[in-house]
């Protein structure tokens, strides 16, 4: 069972990261050069920055949830021993932590207080 399922999660965790890299990648390029483009078009050039920011940030937020799933996926079901999921767990506290300080920087409230 593990000669079948080993190399199936080998190709879903690529297939996964690459997911996650392209997510960030689209997300930095429309964020970067159309968004602003947009905005400007329309006459909303007090408003660039903030957007840019915004639709970065959050790309950013959902290629490193892309990319933490991968993680997870090979350490579970390509490598499971103790060195893989020590590792594991050191990277997905770093992205977590990148993840929480992202969406406060983004919404500018802890994800406790109420949105008004």
């Amino acid at each position: 069972m593990s000669e079948i399922v080993k190399p199936i999660a080998e190709w879903g965790v690529a297939i996964m990261e690459i997911i996650g890299i392209f997510i960030i990648a689209g997300y930095a390029f429309y964020a970067l050069i159309v968004e602003p483009l947009l905005l400007k078009k329309r006459g909303q050039t007090e408003t660039i920055f903030r957007e840019v920011r915004q639709r970065l940030g959050r790309g950013i937020l959902l290629g490193l949830e892309f990319l933490v799933a991968a993680d997870i996926i090979h350490t579970v079901a390509v490598e499971l021993t103790f060195e893989t999921v020590g590792i594991l767990a050191i990277i997905v506290l770093i992205r977590t932590f990148l993840s929480f300080t992202l969406e406060v920087e983004l919404s500018g409230r802890w994800p406790w207080q109420n949105k008004e």
